[in-house]
């Protein structure tokens, strides 16, 4: 499992350029960044090389920003890649409340999952033959 950072940001212009450089002033990488809109605020959400500090310097510049345990999952770059691994999933009867991918390659991608059972989910992915993803590998 890995540590995604969640920052519930405010919609208006300059938030997120002020958040990035937040980041890069403390030396803190992201390797992976997605925004959602939810009305009047975004919801951001990076993997980046220090998950615990960049929370720490991001309360400081008065941004509300929390950790958030996630799945990272090496699968094949290929049609039916995403699938397999959804289809080992169902056994568990748990809830994926949200996603992501993208590709490390053009042979492998990584899918991010919030599950409500990541220490089951994280046996069952391996089981099924996937490689599980550490932060280091990704950050």
């Amino acid at each position: 499992m890995i540590n995604q950072l969640t920052v519930f940001l405010e919609n208006s212009e300059g938030r997120l350029s002020a958040l990035c450089r937040t980041l890069a002033d403390n030396n803190i990488n992201m390797s992976m960044l997605t925004i959602a809109e939810v009305a009047d605020y975004g919801l951001v959400r990076i993997i980046c090389s220090d998950t615990a500090r960049a929370v720490d310097v991001l309360d400081q510049a008065g941004f509300r920003a929390m950790s958030t345990k996630v799945v990272a999952v090496e699968v094949p770059n290929r049609p039916g890649g995403l699938a397999d691994l959804l289809e080992a999933l169902e056994e568990l009867k748990c809830n994926i409340e949200y996603g992501y991918c993208f590709n490390i390659d053009e042979n492998r991608s990584v899918d991010v999952f919030k599950v409500d059972c990541p220490e089951r989910a994280a046996d069952i992915i391996e089981q099924a033959g996937f490689n599980l993803i550490s932060q280091d590998e990704l950050a």
